[in-house]
């Protein structure tokens, strides 16, 4: 189908952006995925030397294998053939690799693929496995090159004075750098928090008791076999449980990663807003327009996009970390129609996170609207000025300097000069307060 008819625009305009996703998270991944827990498991059974499997030849696993590493669109569409007649998605994934076993002449083993499991077993092992890999493969990488984009200016601006602003008015000047700064830090901070969330799966059979392994081989340690076998795929394992996942540690997934995205808002509108300012000018492609009616138009278009996606994104988590762990009694299907959109999010994520590491490319750092925007703020430098008076046991300095700021249509260099010049203090106190300036009074930048 042409992209030009797609509903999304996760698969239609940005296609060529989130086609990297499309091997975890579409219909084509979750079947491949299913196929992956299903070999995975008769192989561990195998190794588990029970009676019926012991004759098993161990060369033929890597064979296996190859049923999942080289899954094809024909070997998804073969199973989504066969679910046309079974009408379950899982069971026709079962039904295709015990054709398989026909094919290669081991059909006296088949019984054992999805031996004494629910389909939630193979799901929520499976949807786990996906997403642990489509975020360490895809997601995560992106990630990693925008904090380091961020965290690269945040050194290289680092001692470039700003006018700050808070609640929208001048306020003690920082830097640049610093406040890039602010942002690299934060996410690196949600970043470590992420590493420490287990991606979790059920894996316990009809209601999470493994009844019916138990009643076929009593004497094996089924949950501890299924902890080694989920361990065995890079996951932790959920227990106990009902017939599902309690989708805790998914849910904690999602919403760190709400965290991240929410901190990339906070960065897209402070750029747009120093864009604005003209502390940035954006790089000109001649090729591009910037509106179909103004001609001068540039505009930043990609941090825009970015708030956009990334407000998109933060919408559909909130509802998958709100609504998953949530199931009626031992388990109802609400979770699973809801689990086939968790790569939506995480498209509209990566949708954001490519258009930032865009748009910061474009940036170019207005040197001369800092300067300008400082020279016009020499108010700020009254901060300074009354807490060295307060340090000299000056008789109310923040008074005297509220009423110099407020009592003047404009504060310039030469009226704190002038201020400076009439207070009854020693020479030297004179000129360290004449010493500092909008452009040198910011701290201490880390």
């Amino acid at each position: 189908m042409s992209t030009l008819f797609a509903i999304s625009p996760i698969d239609g305009r940005y296609h060529s952006q989130t086609k990297d996703l499309s091997e975890y998270f579409s219909e084509y991944g979750l079947i491949r995925y299913r196929v992956w827990v299903e070999i995975e498991y008769f192989i561990a059974l195998c190794q588990q030397s029970l009676p019926q499997l012991q004759n098993f030849d161990g060369n033929l696993f890597d064979k296996l294998r190859e049923l999942y590493i080289k899954f094809s669109v024909e070997d998804a569409e073969s199973i989504k053939n066969i679910e046309r007649t079974t009408n379950h998605d899982v069971k026709a994934v079962e039904y295709f690799i015990k054709n398989y076993f026909e094919k290669v002449e081991i059909s006296n083993y088949q019984e054992f693929i999805h031996f004494g499991l629910t389909s939630q077993d193979i799901n929520n092992t499976a949807i786990p496995l996906s997403l642990k890999h489509a975020l360490n493969d895809v997601v995560l990488p992106t990630l990693n090159k925008l904090i380091e984009k961020i965290d690269f200016f945040a050194e290289t601006w680092k001692n470039i004075p700003m006018l700050a602003h808070t609640h929208g008015q001048p306020a003690s000047p920082t830097t640049i750098g610093k406040e890039w700064k602010v942002f690299s830090s934060r996410l690196l901070g949600q970043k470590e928090q992420l590493k420490n969330i287990p991606f979790s799966a059920k894996f316990g059979g009809a209601t999470g008791n493994m009844n019916a392994h138990y009643v076929a081989y009593p004497k094996v340690e089924w949950h501890q076999f299924a902890d080694n076998f989920v361990k065995s795929l890079g996951l932790d394992r959920s227990y106990p449980t009902t017939q599902i996942e309690h989708y805790d540690n998914l849910a904690a997934i999602f919403d760190n990663f709400r965290r991240l995205n929410t901190i990339l808002i906070d960065f897209a509108r402070d750029i747009w807003q120093y864009i604005s300012m003209g502390y940035f000018k954006q790089k000109i492609n001649p090729n591009e327009v910037g509106s179909s009616a103004m001609p001068h138009k540039v505009n930043p278009i990609d941090f825009e996009n970015a708030e956009g996606n990334l407000g998109i994104a933060n919408a559909i988590l909130e509802h998958l970390s709100s609504k998953l762990p949530i199931s009626r009694l031992q388990r109802d299907l609400t979770d699973s129609t809801v689990l086939r959109n968790i790569g939506i999010p995480f498209s509209h994520t990566l949708i954001a996170y490519k258009s930032l590491l865009k748009g910061i490319d474009k940036l170019e750092l207005n040197e001369q609207a800092l300067k300008d925007d400082l020279e016009e703020n020499w108010a700020v430098v009254a901060e300074a000025i009354q807490t060295i008076l307060r340090r000299e046991g000056y008789p109310k300095p923040y008074e005297a300097l509220k009423n110099l700021t407020r009592t003047q249509d404009k504060i310039t260099q030469n009226s704190i000069k002038t201020f400076i010049e009439e207070l009854q203090l020693e020479e030297h106190i004179k000129e360290e307060l004449k010493a500092i300036s909008p452009y040198n009074y910011i701290g201490k930048v880390l």
